[in-house]
């Protein structure tokens, strides 16, 4: 069950980041750079919210190995 859960936070992180890669080259983002240097929160959030996911599903599928 526990490395069901991990693949399925592997696969919600990879859909985040594609998300937040797709909204950093956003029209929205674009205008949000050309006036504060950086991209909306929302596009931030995402990429970070889905490197997060990936890593801990990473790390769940490599522990779930080790043990058995």
């Amino acid at each position: 069950m526990n490395k069901i859960i991990s693949i399925v936070l592997i696969v919600v992180g990879a859909v985040l980041i594609v998300l937040g890669v797709e909204a950093t080259n956003s029209f929205r983002s674009d205008v949000s750079r050309f006036f504060t240097g950086s991209p909306t929160d929302k596009a931030v959030w995402m990429l970070i919210g889905g490197i997060a996911c990936a890593l801990v599903g990473l790390a769940g599928t490599l522990r779930g190995s080790r043990q058995g």
